[in-house]
């Protein structure tokens, strides 16, 4: 958690630089993140491969849709034998919360044009939106400079999770009990990494006891549709406490 920290300051600056500096600093802000979610990513290439698509199907999923979890959902309910419309139906819930992730950065990112735009929010994940609030909670970038920061961290966090997938294609035949090595850890560890800077109020901290718990609740009684049951629990017992505690939030 330091060295997730540590990486995204030493990487803010303090006035006006160039495109590439922009770039590299963004680069370099994510790299942590990049680390963890290679395992992720290996799983995921692992899986599909084991789930009976082929290399090229694969691989195209990483390159195209470029959501990990709405992936590894996507994939065991291919190998379960769902059919379409339940695996869109819910690849869309997982995925819904990209849209909380808009709005919330939509302040920063409306003024730019608009292949900027579509740019960045395919590019937009977890772990860019989190160093995009970090960012923008410093208010440490002019606009030019945080698209060009933007883009030089959702780019390589990108790359980084096509390659990795490609690892996974690649090793599910030399190491045939991938998926049993534990890798699905590499998800955990990463929202953890995501989710602990960011909690600095008592509401958040209300938020994240109430989505763990409720998490949990859901998965040991096979409750269908824990995640977003937890989800809008958590979110209405945080509102809740801030509304009736006047706790300000900046």
């Amino acid at each position: 958690m330091t060295i997730f920290n540590n990486t995204f300051s030493t990487s803010l600056p303090t006035g006006e630089i160039s495109r590439h500096q922009a770039i590299f600093k963004g680069v370099m802000a994510i790299l942590p993140l990049s680390i963890a979610v290679i395992p992720w990513g290996m799983l995921a290439g692992s899986l599909a491969i084991d789930a009976g698509l082929s290399p090229l199907a694969t691989q195209f999923m990483s390159l195209s849709i470029f959501a990990g979890a709405a992936q590894l959902a996507a994939i065991g309910m291919v190998k379960s034998g769902i059919g379409l419309g339940g695996i869109l139906l819910s690849t869309l819930l997982i995925t819904s919360r990209h849209l909380l992730y808009a709005i919330v950065l939509r302040q920063s990112i409306s003024p730019l044009k608009l292949r900027w735009r579509l740019s960045l929010g395919f590019l937009l994940t977890d772990e860019l939106f989190a160093i995009a609030s970090i960012n923008q909670e410093k208010k440490a970038l002019t606009k030019r400079v945080e698209s060009w920061f933007l883009l030089g961290a959702g780019v390589s966090f990108y790359l980084c999770w096509n390659v990795s997938t490609l690892f996974g294609i690649l090793a599910v035949n030399a190491l045939p009990a991938l998926n049993q090595w534990g890798l699905e850890f590499a998800i955990v560890a990463t929202f953890i990494a995501i989710i602990v800077p960011m909690v600095k109020h008592f509401s958040v901290v209300i938020c994240v006891f109430i989505a763990a718990v409720s998490a949990v609740c859901c998965q040991v009684y096979k409750v269908e549709g824990g995640l977003l049951i937890s989800t809008l629990l958590a979110m209405i017992g945080a509102m809740l406490y801030a509304k009736f505690t006047k706790e300000a939030i900046k």
